[in-house]
């Protein structure tokens, strides 16, 4: 099953709650929330105060993306303030098993993620350990970019070794989506895609159904 993600780092924060009824409103599960250090990336977004407002409003499955250096050092706190899923890069950690292990033993979803000059190569250790893959299709910490092409035959690569291992992992693509290429994003083997402005901007309900028709 093909999911929409939403990511709130485009919603209006004036009106983020409203953001996030909108998208529930059009039978949205998941929500997409990046994290954002200022020192992995360059931007800074926002953390757990945030999310733990967010968690008392809604059920929407929360799928949280770290971008932080060692992320190790706050997978409790992400956990207990509301993330279902826990997804972190294996770029900004030097324990990624063991960063896998701490989400795995507080009952949360594992995902890891790799940059764009990452190769797919980098996640095959830790597939059999983990609940998704997310491919950035585009460098992390800066909006307004164009998907990088290149990216989805990484997404190609890490659904050929899943088939290859007999593993249902899913596979999220992030940065650059829009109408025109989210079907070649899904045609490349990706499940979970991740969307800001392509819903947020205009129209959230016809952004939200265009896109999942396009999806497939």
């Amino acid at each position: 099953m093909n999911i929409l993600a939403p990511s709130i780092l485009s919603a209006d924060f004036w009106n983020l709650g409203e953001a996030v009824r909108q998208v529930e409103q059009e039978n949205i599960r998941w929500l997409h929330i990046d994290v954002m250090d200022g020192m992995f990336v360059p931007s800074i977004s926002y953390g757990m105060p945030v999310i733990q407002g967010l968690r008392r409003r809604t059920e929407l499955f929360f799928d949280v993306h770290l971008m932080i250096e060692r992320p190790e050092r706050y997978i409790r706190e992400f956990a207990e303030c509301g993330a279902d899923l826990i997804n972190f890069h294996i770029e900004a950690t030097e324990r990624v098993e063991e960063t896998i292990a701490m989400i795995r033993a507080l009952g949360r979803k594992v995902g890891i993620t790799i940059k764009p000059q990452t190769s797919a190569a980098a996640v095959e250790p830790y597939l059999e350990l983990v609940d998704m893959v997310l491919v950035m299709t585009v460098e992390p910490g800066f909006g307004g970019q164009r998907l990088m092409p290149h990216c989805l035959d990484k997404v190609s690569e890490v659904r050929a070794m899943t088939r290859a291992k007999g593993l249902s992992v899913d596979i999220e693509v992030d940065g650059g989506i829009c109408v025109d290429n989210v079907a070649d994003a899904v045609l490349a083997g990706a499940n979970v895609i991740v969307a800001g402005s392509a819903v947020y901007k205009g129209d959230v309900c016809s952004n939200v159904q265009t896109l999942l028709a396009k999806m497939g």
